[in-house]
Formats: structure tokens, C-alpha cells, sequence
């Protein structure tokens, strides 16, 4: 076995604890001043940059960290299965139209995305990596060789789609007067992936059990669609 000095394990110990806060933080000013800008995962995510840039640690410092609360994804994900169960019903009785609108909703995300990367006369790689946002960033490294995509690449997109559309969509649903919880955690879900997800729960239990379904449904149509599209 290999010793961890104990300086990496404070140092460890320390940024973990230092996410914790900071993003303890950004919900305490999301709560006192609501905004697509104080968004809890765009303020901790900046936030956290620039402590880890100001204080020298750099990525390596923070890997030991990064590690344990990755982590905390697994328990996180099985989590959801206690709201999915509690509206277990009615996700059943609506469940045609809760498919329809995930593989369709994806299946426009995608197609935009391309014919959008097609005008703008991006390469195909980049095209490519378009197409795999909506995915959850796991599953969208795993397909990017197949797509001739840089996995590095298709990753940041994949970050950049879901914060973006956690931060515009509840805005738009609002302008749209979309109110029900289903609708919108459909649509979070499906468009913004595990951010969606967290967005989705922040606005009601049943939003958030809307959205996992979507995000579970939606990355498997992207496994399905994005290698004859791409």
C-alpha cells in the first residue's frame, strides 16, 4: 500500500472542506439575491478557480480532493431513486408523453446543434462534439473516439451546455409561463444533465424526479443517435 504523507491528506482535508463551504456559500447568495448569475454551480465553480489559482495549488493540489467528492457521485445517483419511487405513479401513468418529449427533446438539441456547427462552417470533429452535450459528461467521453471527437473537448462542452441551460432555462420557462413541475424538470433533465438535475430538485421533489428520468432516458438516445449523426 501507498502512504499518503500527511501534508497531502491535510492539504486534502483542507480544499475539501474549503468546497464545502464555498459552495455552501453561493446557495446562502442564491437564496438572498435569486439570479441565473448566483447560480450555486457557476458561483462555487468561480469561486473555487480562484482560490485554487490564487493560492498556487494548481490542479495537482486539488486532485486529492476532486477524487474523494467525485466520490460522493455514486451514493448521490442511487439517491434519486427515493423521489423516483415516491412518484413512481405518476411518471407511470404519463409515461408515453414523458418519453416522447425526452427522445424528442434530445433529438432537436442534437440536430441544432450540428446544423448550427454546419453554418458556422465549424470541422466535423467539433461538430461531433456538438452533438454529445445533452449527454451526462461520463457517457459523452466515452462515445467521443467513436465521433473522432477530443474527449477533453467534448467534456467542456458538456459542462458549458448544462450550466448554460441551468441558467437560462428556468428564466425562459418563467417568460413561457411553463409552471408544471413536470414539464420543467423534463426539460431541465433532458437539456442540462446532472446540473439540470440538481436545478430541478432546488424548485420542487417532483421536478427533480422528472429530471433524473430525463437524464437517464436522454443520455441513452445520445448513445443511440450521435454515432449515425456524427
Amino acid at each position: 500500500k501507498r502512504v499518503i504523507p500527511a501534508r497531502d491528506m491535510i492539504q486534502t482535508g483542507m480544499w475539501m472542506v474549503l468546497t464545502v463551504g464555498v459552495y455552501a456559500l453561493s446557495r446562502s447568495l442564491n437564496r438572498r439575491w435569486p439570479s441565473p448569475w448566483t447560480l450555486p454551480v457557476l458561483t462555487s465553480t468561480a469561486l473555487l478557480m480562484l482560490l485554487v489559482v490564487a493560492s498556487g495549488a494548481g490542479l495537482e493540489g486539488y486532485a486529492g480532493a476532486q477524487r474523494h467528492i467525485t466520490g460522493w457521485l455514486g451514493p448521490a445517483t442511487v439517491s434519486l431513486a427515493v423521489p423516483l419511487y415516491r412518484y413512481r405513479a405518476l411518471l407511470l401513468r404519463h409515461g408515453w408523453r414523458v418519453s416522447a418529449a425526452i427522445v424528442f427533446g434530445t433529438l432537436v438539441a442534437m440536430l441544432s446543434a450540428i446544423v448550427l456547427a454546419r453554418l458556422l462552417g465549424l470541422s466535423s470533429a467539433l461538430q461531433a462534439a456538438l452533438s454529445l452535450k445533452t449527454a451526462t459528461a461520463p457517457i459523452a467521453i466515452a462515445l467521443a473516439p467513436q465521433l473522432r471527437a477530443t474527449p477533453a473537448i467534448v467534456a467542456g462542452i458538456v459542462v458549458a451546455a448544462a450550466l448554460l441551460g441551468s441558467m437560462v432555462g428556468p428564466v425562459l420557462m418563467n417568460r413561457m409561463e411553463i409552471r408544471n413541475p413536470l414539464a420543467r424538470g423534463l426539460a431541465l433533465g433532458t437539456i442540462c444533465s446532472g446540473q439540470g438535475v440538481a436545478g430541478a430538485f432546488a424548485e420542487a421533489e417532483l421536478s427533480g424526479a422528472a429530471a433524473s428520468v430525463a437524464m437517464g432516458l436522454a443520455a441513452v438516445v445520445v448513445s443511440l443517435l450521435a454515432p449515425p449523426l456524427g
